[in-house]
């Protein structure tokens, strides 16, 4: 079979490559080889499938449906494989390939463990959270984070919140001298976020970027988490990109703003957040991606994400 990455994928890489980089170009040998060392029978891939890796529907060799994943290394894969290991299949789908160090996980060859391939649980690829009623999926999503907030591994190999939002912040403030139109925005984020990291009210491994999408139909629970960008820090973080999770839909009602307040109260409250930190960081993320999106030329996405955060 060929292995042919779909357009999102490459559009959305495309994006975000740095000069020389050719993972796209091997991907499909790649892919060959890790169906073949692990003796899968290929289905079909994903269309159209995420941003940051390419989704190919398999059979282990005994029958069992499951998912063979490839990520570049910076979409940092192996940061996901920790986070779905420690996890262990509670709230997440689970992690299926064996450890590093077992017999297939290492030997005289790279570790599978280095390579940004993951082999998981087959859940429902079509079926998120995304399609039942607003005020439905906001309470199953919700339920299906707080499984996720636990205490990290000792040795933890994540990025803290605090150095993820600050590699952003130094994007963002370059973005600002570029494009002076957005720096009141910016430097109203920059300082929710010191303010916010002064204090943090508790440790916890996150999901990192969830939203509904994130969230899929399986056999083994109703619901359960896919592809974490793991960090730790405070739950408030991780709550946050939820707050705006259809926000083309919030900015094409005429009281977008109040259905946005009314949601932070309401997640902050189901969740046990503060709301005033739940605000805070909903704003920094909004502006973050807002300006990203306008970085990487994706005007209309900028324009919806930056009115959202001028609402908060």
């Amino acid at each position: 079979m060929v292995f042919e990455p779909p357009k999102r994928l490459v559009r959305a890489l495309g994006e975000t490559a740095p000069d020389g980089d050719d993972w796209l170009e091997r991907l499909p040998e790649a892919a060959q080889r890790a169906v073949a060392l692990r003796e899968l029978t290929v289905e079909r891939v994903q269309v159209p499938g995420g941003r940051s890796s390419l989704v190919v529907l398999v059979r282990a060799a005994d029958g069992t449906p499951a998912v063979l994943k490839l990520a570049p290394g910076r979409a940092r894969p192996e940061a996901e494989r920790a986070a779905l290991a420690h996890w262990a299949g509670r709230g997440a789908v689970q992690l299926l390939d064996p450890p590093p160090g077992s017999a297939l996980g290492s030997g005289g060859g790279t570790p599978l463990s280095a390579v940004g391939v993951l082999l998981l649980e087959r859940l429902h690829p079509d079926v998120s959270v995304r399609s039942l009623p607003e005020a439905k999926a906001l309470l199953e999503a919700a339920g299906t984070l707080r499984r996720l907030w636990v205490e990290p591994p000792a040795g933890f190999p994540f990025e803290t919140v605090a150095e993820r939002t600050g590699r952003q912040a130094e994007a963002m403030r370059a973005r600002a001298r570029a494009a002076p139109e957005v720096a009141p925005l910016v430097d109203v984020a920059l300082a929710a976020r010191e303010e916010l990291l002064a204090a943090p009210p508790e440790h916890r491994l996150l999901h990192g970027t969830f939203r509904q999408s994130k969230v899929l139909g399986g056999e083994r629970m109703p619901w359960l988490a896919v592809g974490p960008d793991p960090v730790v820090g405070e739950c408030a973080f991780d709550l946050a990109r939820l707050v705006r999770d259809r926000v083309e839909d919030l900015i094409a009602q005429p009281s977008g703003a109040a259905t946005t307040r009314r949601r932070v109260k309401r997640l902050a409250e189901s969740l046990d957040v503060d709301q005033e930190r739940l605000w805070g960081w909903t704003l920094f993320r909004a502006v973050e991606s807002g300006v990203r999106a306008g970085r990487v030329g994706r005007p209309r996405d900028a324009e919806l994400l930056l009115e959202f955060a001028s609402w908060l």
